[in-house]
């Protein structure tokens, strides 16, 4: 049984894992839409969710919190340009759209993760 298995692991240790998460945030935030697998898209909706509400307080510490946790420029862009056009919006800042398409090597599931 799988009792208390919260997040994926991509069978990587926490730091690395972190990290690759980190490239993948600031990926989507810099193009605004990215093709990945399933299971990263469905993971990193929960970090860039978290990210747009940060930026949504519009107060300093909204700001320094995606400076800690994003490079520069994605947080100012988060800050700046992504957050205000969700300020009416309660929440769901990204869709996942399934792609009928699998990976040729590997035959994993793709999606296409992108700003509403």
């Amino acid at each position: 049984m799988r009792h208390a298995s919260r997040n994926r692991k991509f069978g990587r240790k926490k730091g690395v894992r972190r990290a690759f998460l980190k490239i993948l945030a600031n990926n989507l935030i810099q193009h605004e839409r990215m093709v990945t697998t399933e299971a990263r898209a469905k993971e990193l909706r929960k970090i860039v969710e978290r990210f747009i509400t940060y930026g949504k307080k519009n107060n300093l510490g909204g700001l320094r919190l995606l400076l800690e946790k994003l490079p520069k420029s994605a947080a100012y862009k988060v800050y700046n340009e992504i957050a205000p056009r969700y300020t009416t919006r309660p929440g769901g800042y990204t869709r996942i759209t399934k792609q009928a398409k699998s990976r040729k090597n590997d035959g994993s599931k793709m999606a296409i993760i992108e700003f509403v």
